[in-house]
């Protein structure tokens, strides 16, 4: 792994190896995200809908890795381009930085041109063979102009994790005086580098529903993306919807932290996470540990409030968790904490038993890519 030196977090995977190495173990760990989030929604961390959310939001989260894998597969050959090295958070996140998400935004924009103007995989695998057959060359250049026409590709064609992806509503019940949607959002958060996805059940008292509502959802969406920040508590965004719109009723606000994700290879760790992996000893491809956070704000009652001269609206009154010490710090009613690891990583947690473990949900993954859930 090259970088940028000691005191940088942000290193870039300029080793053609070292970057290969990275996107197949985040691919081995992407392939069991979708069983994670099952189990999870059978011991009720989410709703059969929540369910299917969370499983559109991984399945971006995989195809943003895989077209990124696409684009930095030629990295550290030369191919007479000067494309630069994917740049990954050691320290906090093991995802790849903020910034490489905005790029690929751009690269989006950029994507119809680019795939209209270039030479085809036919004809650039035509290419190739006679390079190597006629010519007995490794035909670096084409190889990097194909993994690019395939990265390109992959932007228009694939559903992928950007850096805001815009909230959505699915209908719950009702009909007329009151319905419930689940509006759903995620970002990728320029603070810590990681997925956040987020899941509001809201009620809906107005006129029209809410995702018809011309003047209403426009607002709704500006708004809940304004806020979708890691350094905000769940609190100060629920009660921020709840007062800026009197006909919404947020009963139920979840944030979810895909990451950080840890290995000897790729992230700088200390304390136990750091000697769980070392002890494991893991072969190539296995060497990690996925930290996954669930955060849960829920309504408890309901109060009135007065709104004008002879007006009331409803507030939510939300519950935060009273057997934590820093529950109203939080933010949250309940903070569930979980880390998704192969076999091996788990053996050695098991054995050593380190503090600070105790409370968290231990998600394993065996050889035959079963997930099984441990307290």
């Amino acid at each position: 792994m090259s970088g940028l030196g000691p005191g940088h977090d942000h290193v870039g995977l300029s080793d053609t190896l070292a970057a290969r190495r990275y996107f197949r173990t985040f691919e081995g760990i992407t392939g069991h995200l979708a069983r994670v989030a099952a189990i999870m929604e059978s011991e009720g961390a989410f709703s059969r809908a929540e369910l299917g959310v969370m499983g559109e939001y991984l399945e971006r989260i995989t195809g943003t890795f895989r077209a990124l894998g696409m684009k930095y597969l030629m990295t550290g050959r030369e191919t007479g381009t000067a494309f630069g090295a994917l740049a990954i958070d050691v320290t906090e996140s093991g995802f790849p930085v903020f910034r490489e998400i905005l790029t690929m935004a751009s690269d989006l924009a950029q994507a119809s041109a680019h795939t209209a103007a270039g030479p085809n995989r036919a004809d650039l695998m035509d290419r190739m063979v006679s390079a190597i057959v006629g010519n007995l060359e490794i035909p670096t250049k084409l190889q990097f102009a194909l993994s690019q026409r395939i990265y390109y590709e992959l932007l228009l064609e694939e559903r992928l994790f950007w850096s805001q992806n815009d909230p959505r509503a699915i209908w719950l019940s009702g009909l007329k005086d009151r319905r419930t949607y689940l509006v759903h959002w995620a970002v990728y958060d320029s603070e810590i580098n990681l997925p956040v996805i987020y899941l509001m059940e809201v009620e809906d008292s107005g006129r029209t529903a809410l995702p018809q509502d011309a003047a209403r959802w426009p607002a709704v969406q500006m708004h809940l993306m304004a806020q979708s920040m890691a350094g905000l508590k769940l609190l100060t965004i629920a009660r921020g919807f709840d007062t800026d719109f009197d006909n919404l009723h947020p009963k139920r606000v979840q944030r979810v932290f895909v990451g950080p994700m840890y290995s000897s290879a790729f992230t700088r760790q200390t304390g136990p996470i750091r000697e769980v992996l070392d002890g494991a000893m893991a072969p190539e491809g296995d060497d990690w540990c996925l930290a996954w956070t669930v955060e849960t704000l829920e309504s408890a009652r309901v109060e009135r409030e007065a709104k004008g001269w002879f007006g009331s609206v409803e507030r939510q009154v939300f519950a935060l968790d009273p057997f934590a010490a820093r529950g109203a710090e939080s933010g949250a009613s309940r903070t569930d904490r979980f880390i998704v690891l192969p076999q091996r990583q788990f053996q050695v947690l098991a054995d050593r038993n380190p503090p600070g473990f105790g409370g968290i949900r231990k998600l394993v993954v065996s050889p035959a890519g079963r997930v099984l859930s441990y307290r």
